[in-house]
């Protein structure tokens, strides 16, 4: 029996909204998962059956972002945070030195977990705005022979995203977690990529690691097992029991994005959700304050402040009302925060940016 199900507005920073459709069939596949009388987490991650699941979401994340043959896809445990460690520990030897770009508060929680390892150092900084901007590539300063540059390519608290990387001549490591498959991307410019899947990818649980071959090969060899991505490489992320759930919701996210188009179509829907929302601030006579600049602006994390402590306070709690979930910015920045996600739908943000308009009306 098919029930209308009244959805959220999710505008949550994570765990961020899901497409309708992969739920829908996650919930017909859930007690018998293709026939095997089983669900999909009571498969062995062993079997045939889970094997095809798994490899299925590698070869759909590498068609989506054209990742090239040289690279591994891994799917890892322990978040992002965990990858701030692991990353050092197994490419930054005591004597060496790394550069860290900092553009918010998930660079600077990389950037002091290297400092247990060996030498990083602040490549450049937008610290100074409150994270308001992201540098401009003459910004940086790093050194010839470091062990890697790492950068994080979109600031959910600030509302900040790379539109141009860096092209470098040491290894280049990001952490994408908030705005991986929203847009193209060149892998090649990245000797790593990471992302934690519960903005863009599927749910938490789950992290992707995408590595050049050779890089893994210079990685430290006297760390625990877990923590060597060799380890994982050479056991195509099935040394140990994967999150296996996880990850079949991640190839069925990808098999969305494909349905729709592939990355362009995400990218072009992705710019229309966004510039719904700024035009409204853009057009609020300073009603609306955006926090990021022009050329910083995320499409993924729209950060905001409204004209007037008492008036945003009444903003959130009206939005609230009106079912719009997850707008209360970071408590470390305040103000608002609408994330939009791949699977926000473009209805949700043309709901909010209504909502928006009549607020100002009302109270402006």
């Amino acid at each position: 029996m098919n029930l209308q199900v009244k959805r959220a507005y999710n505008f949550n920073a994570g765990p961020s909204a899901l497409p309708l459709e992969v739920l829908e069939k996650a919930q017909q596949e859930f007690i018998d998962f293709r026939g095997t009388g089983m669900s999909v987490m009571e498969l062995s991650h062993r079997s045939s059956d889970y094997e095809a699941v798994h490899n299925q979401a590698k070869d759909s994340l590498k068609e989506l972002l054209s990742i090239p043959e040289d690279y591994e896809i891994l799917f890892l445990q322990g978040g992002a945070s965990l990858q701030f460690s692991m990353i050092p520990m197994n490419f930054l030897k005591p004597e060496q030195k790394a550069g860290y770009i900092l553009t918010g508060s998930w660079s600077e929680k990389a950037f002091k977990e290297a400092k247990l390892f060996g030498n990083p150092y602040e490549a450049a900084s937008t610290k100074e705005g409150n994270y308001s901007r992201i540098p401009q590539l003459d910004e940086l300063n790093y050194n010839a022979d470091d062990a890697y540059l790492h950068l994080t390519s979109n600031n959910t608290i600030f509302g900040t995203e790379w539109k141009e990387f860096p092209s470098v001549d040491v290894p280049l490591i990001g952490d994408m977690s908030s705005d991986i498959l929203s847009k193209p991307v060149d892998v090649s410019k990245f000797s790593l990529i990471y992302a934690g899947a519960q903005k863009n990818l599927g749910p938490s649980g789950v992290t992707v690691v995408i590595v050049r071959k050779d890089f893994i090969e210079k990685a430290n060899k006297n760390i625990p097992t877990m923590l060597k991505y060799s380890t994982h490489a050479d056991n195509n992320s099935l040394y140990n029991t994967p999150p296996t759930f996880g990850i079949y919701m991640l190839g069925e996210v990808l098999n969305w994005a494909k349905s729709i188009g592939g990355i362009t179509e995400v990218a072009k829907r992705n710019e229309e959700k966004a510039k719904l929302l700024y035009d409204v601030i853009d057009e609020s006579n300073g009603f609306y304050t955006g926090h990021a600049e022009k050329d910083s602006r995320s499409f993924m994390n729209v950060t905001f402040r409204v004209k007037g402590e008492e008036l945003e306070k009444k903003f959130l709690a009206e939005a609230g009302q009106e079912g719009f979930v997850g707008v209360k910015g970071h408590r470390s920045v305040g103000g608002c925060r609408a994330s939009i996600y791949n699977a926000v739908p473009y209805e949700a943000c043309k709901a909010f940016s209504e909502f928006m308009k009549q607020f100002q009306k009302v109270n402006g």
